[in-house]
Formats: C-alpha cells, sequence, structure tokens
C-alpha cells in the first residue's frame, strides 16, 4: 500500500489543474466514489443523511449525494451559511442539488437548529463536514453537527468522506470507516479507510508542477537573512560569467548571496545585489580552503563548480572543500569532474550534483539511455550508490534521491545555450538555503528553471541568452504564486 502525506494532496490537485484535469472532475470523481461504497457495502434503497459543510469536504458530500439520489432517499444538511460555500467546484454542485425535486435540503446556520434534529429514521449518515486542512477541535456550528451524529453510532451506519470530522482531535465523527482518495495517508491512524481512486494519471507519481514549487518557494521569516543565505564558489583565469550567472539566479530567491572567486576573474563583477569576495590568484587552490570553509560557515548551502575550471591544484580544492563542507552542496560543471575522480568525498555529505549526460558519463562510466523509465531507473541507481540527489540535465530533466525519481518537462530548446545549466544550479543552490531537502530542492529548481526559459521563448521565441533566463525568475515565481 503506498502511504502519502496530506501535503501530497493539494500537491497534486494543482498538478492535475497543470495537466488540464479540472477541480470539478475531482470532485465529481470524489462524490462518485463515496456514493459508490456506500452502496456495494449497503445496498440500495436506503434512507441517507449528508451532512456537508461549506469547503471542498462538503462540496463531495453534494456529489455523493446526487449520485445516491438515484436509487435511496436523500436529505442533505448543510451546516452552515451557503453564502460560506467556498470553491466554484463545490457551490456549483450545491446549485445542482437545489435544482432537485428528489433530494431535500435542510440548511442548519446554527447549533440550535441541530440539537433539535432527529435521524433515527436514517440507515446511512454521510459526514462530509470537515477537510484534511482543519485544525484544532472543530468550532459551532460544526461541533455540534459532529455529537449529533455521533448520537447515532451503533444505531445507523456512519461513512465519513476522506477522513472523520475533526481528526484528530478528541471532537470527531465516530465513523465506521472513511472513503479516503487515491492513496493512504501517513497522518491517518485509528480509523478505517476505503480509498478509491480520483482519476489522477500515473504522471502525477513522478511530474514536478506548479504544486511542488508552491510549497518549496514558502518563505521563513520576516527579517533578512532569515530567508536563505548561499555560498556560490566558482571562476576562474578563462571564466567568470558562470558563477555569476548562478549567484545572479539564487539573489531573486535567498536573502544574501556570496559570491566567491579568484580575485582577478572577480574583477569583471560588479552587482550591488551580492556579496563578492575575491581571492587571492586567478585560480582556487587548496591554499583557499580554510578561508572558504570559514566564508560557507555563513551560509545555508553552498554552490561550488560553475566557471571553477580544471587546473590540478583546483580539483584538488573542490575534492578537499567538498569533503570537509558541512552545508548542503550543489555540486555542478567543472565541479563534477574534480569529484568524479574520488566519488569517496561524498560519503556523508548533503548533495546534489547536477550532470548533463556527458558529465553522467564521466561520473559514473555509463551513457544515460533515451528511454525516460530506463533513464530514471539508471539515475536512482546512482542516486542510491553515492547517498545524495542526482539532477541529470536534458529535454526531460530527471531527479531521483535513491528513492523515488521525478522529472521535469518545462524548458526548450532555446536552453541549449551556455549559461543555463549555471543559473539551474543557482536556482537548486537558492532552494537548499531555503532548508527544503536535496530531491524538492533539485526538482523544483528544475521546474522553476525551465518555466523562466518558457517565459523568456514567449518574449523573444528560441534566441536568448542566460542572463535573460536569470532575470526571468521573478516572473516565473510569480507565476507559480498565482497558479
Amino acid at each position: 500500500m503506498v502511504l502519502m502525506r496530506i501535503e501530497d494532496v493539494y500537491v497534486w490537485d494543482l498538478n492535475a489543474k497543470w495537466l488540464g484535469i479540472t477541480p470539478y472532475q475531482l470532485m465529481e470523481n470524489a462524490g462518485a466514489g463515496v456514493a459508490r461504497v456506500i452502496e456495494e457495502r449497503f445496498g440500495r434503497g436506503l434512507r441517507i443523511a449528508v451532512f456537508s459543510g461549506t469547503g471542498n469536504n462538503g462540496g463531495d458530500g453534494f456529489v455523493a449525494a446526487r449520485h445516491l439520489s438515484f436509487e435511496n432517499d436523500v436529505t442533505v444538511f448543510l451546516v452552515g451559511d451557503e453564502a460560506k460555500i467556498r470553491s466554484e467546484e463545490a457551490r456549483h454542485n450545491w446549485e445542482i442539488l437545489k435544482r432537485l425535486d428528489f433530494v431535500e435540503i435542510k440548511v442548519l446556520k446554527d447549533s440550535a437548529y441541530i440539537k433539535e434534529l432527529d435521524l433515527s429514521g436514517y440507515d446511512v449518515i454521510v459526514d462530509a463536514l470537515l477537510g484534511a486542512g482543519t485544525k484544532g477541535e472543530p468550532r459551532e456550528p460544526v461541533r455540534s453537527a459532529i455529537e449529533k451524529i455521533n448520537e447515532y453510532a451503533g444505531k445507523a451506519k456512519l461513512v465519513s468522506v476522506d477522513l472523520p470530522s475533526g481528526y484528530p482531535s478528541n471532537v470527531r465523527v465516530k465513523a465506521d470507516f472513511a472513503v479516503t482518495f487515491q492513496w493512504d495517508k501517513e497522518e491517518y491512524k485509528d480509523f478505517e479507510r476505503v480509498i478509491v481512486k480520483i482519476g489522477y494519471p500515473r504522471e502525477l507519481h513522478h511530474l514536478v508542477g506548479p504544486g511542488d514549487a508552491k510549497f518549496t518557494l514558502r518563505k521563513r521569516g520576516k527579517h533578512k537573512g532569515q530567508n536563505g543565505k548561499l555560498l556560490v564558489v566558482g571562476g576562474s583565469s578563462s571564466y567568470y560569467g558562470a558563477p555569476y550567472l548562478a549567484s545572479k539566479a539564487a539573489s531573486y530567491l535567498v536573502d544574501l548571496v556570496y559570491l566567491a572567486m579568484p580575485a582577478e576573474p572577480a574583477k569583471r563583477i560588479s552587482d550591488p545585489d551580492l556579496i563578492l569576495r575575491p581571492f587571492l590568484g586567478e585560480n582556487f587552490s587548496p591554499e583557499h580552503i580554510n578561508d572558504l570553509l570559514g566564508l560557507a560557515e555563513k551560509a545555508d548551502a553552498v554552490v561550488i563548480g560553475p566557471g571553477i575550471g580544471l587546473a590540478k591544484e583546483t580539483k584538488e580544492f573542490v575534492r578537499e572543500f567538498v569533503k570537509r563542507c558541512e552545508r548542503p552542496m550543489v555540486i555542478d560543471a567543472d565541479g563534477l569532474k574534480a569529484v568524479a575522480e574520488d566519488l569517496g568525498v561524498l560519503e556523508g555529505k548533503t548533495f546534489v550534483l547536477t550532470p548533463h549526460a556527458g558529465e553522467f558519463n564521466i561520473l559514473f562510466g555509463v551513457k544515460p539511455p533515451e528511454g525516460l523509465l530506463e533513464r530514471a531507473e539508471l539515475v536512482r541507481e546512482k542516486a542510491l550508490e553515492i547517498g545524495g540527489v542526482i539532477l541529470l540535465k536534458g529535454s526531460y530533466d530527471v531527479i531521483s534521491d535513491g528513492k523515488t525519481w521525478k522529472y521535469n518537462r518545462t524548458g526548450n530548446t532555446g536552453m541549449t545555450t551556455g549559461g543555463t545549466g549555471d543559473v539551474l544550479a543557482g536556482l537548486v543552490g537558492a532552494l537548499l538555503a531555503f532548508g527544503n531537502s536535496p530531491l524538492r530542492s533539485a526538482s523544483v529548481g528544475a521546474f522553476l528553471n525551465g518555466l523562466a526559459g518558457d517565459i523568456v521563448k514567449e518574449e523573444f521565441g528560441e534566441n536568448f541568452t542566460a542572463l535573460e533566463l536569470a532575470k526571468r525568475v521573478p516572473k516565473a515565481i510569480k507565476w507559480v504564486e498565482e497558479f
């Protein structure tokens, strides 16, 4: 049996909407599933009372009542004011019920109406009062409705929609069972559950979408520094743009970005949004280790590798830094080639590797296959071997922590331009600095990177630069927040 979290319900609902599966469809399937289970368990020709609240759990109850009314005698008790029915889909199904002549409707605006109810003639009482998002003990008039329903425990069959209303507080419906949707939830215990599918496709197990991004982008605090500090370590005598692009992209997310570069290429950087930390010389070498580890202690996460070069002393520096750094890390570009010479430096570390297919081959000695499922299995296998997260870049990005795998399909062919991988590394690092898990940071970083690319494509077509991509990160975030 698959166990997931209540939070996953909201993520999957948003991602389903992104795929074109409407909330109306999901509510219809949920309510129909409840009705089907009731008739399979108890038969037809029954007297059924449906207690609905004004939220989406109540909307599922409205749909269940309609389906049950075909061969049963159904009464719907709306607990609360119909003006407070919140969502469009719940209100739509309420309006349908009001047009039906063979479904009786009673509106119970306060507890006085509820306490007078006599439910002794009903065979089944359906509880659709409160959903999983409710916190604490139920308030009136729902509390009185729960108490009234519980008076008939053992006399009528009590069936809850998704979970017993009031759970996990002590004021909860004493349901014979709950009909829950698509999967069982980690938080659900101490009551019987029947699981019904509501139309989620297989893709939602693995596809990264706006639902994942919404939860990942949540701010942690209101004061400077509380929303993440990132250190970017990169650059060399040959390259200065790569670490700058990573830093610029991250600066739209975290509060502070420290950009550590060798002094020579650092002279070319002038950006007041970044805190530049130049280190003596043209390239990084082992003599810089202690100072950089001290700087890393000020940050919540580190990106290492963009533009860092392949000088022998630089590769030694990268391996030693990774081995000794205690912060979550994104290892990118030339940093990957340095650790490929000794993957043992990753042991016990929290990290994300961001290879393209060629770098993946250098790391593991195998070329990724073309097929999505075969590619995903290989990435999962290698992530398990090294004990971290791998983000394999491609037309579909594949991400795994060795247990589960995700894939991202935002982005376009314009993103083959140099530097887009640096932007990605910066975004993943920023999300790590927020305190997100490496798997979620890598998954949502890939989604945002591709989404920003799609936004640029709408403006300019497929001819754009990585800097233009980085500058569209705020628009990508705004799109997610408004979705």
